[in-house]
């Protein structure tokens, strides 16, 4: 009797102790009404180097998740839900803004509040411009710090509009006169999408020389330099007088084009104002020759440095043969048979070889009244 008494006590201790409830362990969930996210923080987080990032954060008691409602921007663009310990990244235009930010709590209760934003971009600094010359036109770049892009005025116009100028871009403009001129770079702040307020400018005097070496080129004016460089051991350009006043040319001065040793040899010359195709497309010009074995030769007129490069160098290239000695002929450039030449193009430059099929130096061919014609 006294073994089993024993296992009945234990018994009914394990029973007993089965039904006691544990300290704080109920069914009364009434403490979750206590966590509320009434107690919110917000954190603006603005960047400093104008690209109008902001970076937003929302921690709270009891937040369970929100949403920022940016104030700016549309659609999907215009809201982001959070986390506890995530960030919302928006980028804003300089300006004010109101930010919402709604918290839900743990028993889904939500809290709204709205905190003002202002968004201030510093102004540009150290601009740097970089303006080159080609014939009577300007290409400008430009760089700054805190700069989103610029304008350019380009100082020959009255109540001038300036011309947008991308960061990392380049804009062009051709003078109709010579002279000096006031080209102004201003620096716009802000980010690649949106441009501030701040502005900076600086201004730098640029001289177009005198359009004297121009189409038609004929050697008669002696107040111009009717400079033709040389490249390629080419033996030299020189104005001269006529070899053979009759027939198609009378003109006293005429142009006198001597080889160098490489077939590549030839002559270049900056022009004071381009050579514009957008009406004109050929070019013509008077050739004399003085060798009967140089008939059958082809004499090169190559256009480069156009306006806006494009189309590059190589392109505008058209090459005619002679077809006589002892007169002066007429040989005619069609540049409006080269597909790769836009309907506009302008160019800086004219290149002149010849015989550039073979080596051999000392070959002479005189020039004379270069024109634009259709």
């Amino acid at each position: 009797m006294k073994k089993i008494t024993i296992i009945f006590s234990l018994a009914a201790l394990i029973a007993a102790a089965g039904c006691e409830k544990r300290d704080g362990i109920d069914d009364d969930l009434s403490f979750l009404n206590s966590v509320s996210s009434a107690s919110i923080d917000k954190i603006f987080d603005i960047s400093d180097d104008n690209s109008g990032i902001v970076k937003i954060s929302a921690i709270g008691e009891g937040v369970s998740s929100s949403i920022i409602n940016f104030g700016h921007g549309t659609g999907a663009d215009a809201s982001a839900t959070l986390t506890p310990g995530n960030i919302a990244t928006h980028v804003y235009p300089e300006g004010d803004y109101s930010v919402s930010i709604i918290s839900k709590d743990l028993v889904g209760k939500e809290t709204s509040n709205t905190y003002p934003l202002k968004v201030t971009y510093r102004a540009p600094e150290n601009i740097e411009p970089t303006i080159d010359h080609n014939a009577n036109s300007v290409s400008v770049k430009a760089k700054a710090l805190y700069a989103s892009s610029f304008l350019v005025y380009f100082g020959d116009v009255a109540n001038e509009v300036g011309t947008a100028l991308p960061a990392n871009g380049t804009v062009y403009h051709a003078y109709t006169a010579p002279g000096a001129y006031n080209v102004k770079v201003v620096a716009v702040s802000g980010n690649s999408l949106y441009a501030g307020a701040a502005r900076a400018e600086l201004t730098t005097e640029t001289t177009i020389d005198p359009f004297t070496f121009k189409f038609p080129i004929t050697f008669e004016d002696a107040g111009v330099d009717y400079f033709f460089g040389t490249f390629g051991d080419n033996q030299g350009f020189a104005t001269v007088a006529n070899p053979k006043v009759a027939g198609l040319n009378t003109s006293a001065k005429v142009g006198k084009f001597t080889r160098g040793a490489q077939g590549w040899s030839g002559t270049y010359s900056p022009q004071k104002y381009f050579i514009d195709l957008s009406t004109t497309k050929k070019i013509k010009v008077l050739v004399y020759n003085p060798d009967p074995a140089l008939v059958g030769k082809k004499l090169n007129i190559e256009l480069e440095s156009a306006f806006k490069g494009s189309p590059g160098n190589g392109v505008a290239v058209l090459k005619m043969p002679l077809t006589s000695s002892g007169a002066w002929e007429e040989l005619t450039f069609d540049f409006g048979t080269i597909a790769g030449i836009p309907a506009d193009a302008k160019f800086g430059q004219l290149v002149l070889r010849f015989n550039d099929a073979a080596d051999g130096a000392g070959a002479v061919i005189y020039v004379d009244n270069f024109t634009l014609t259709n």
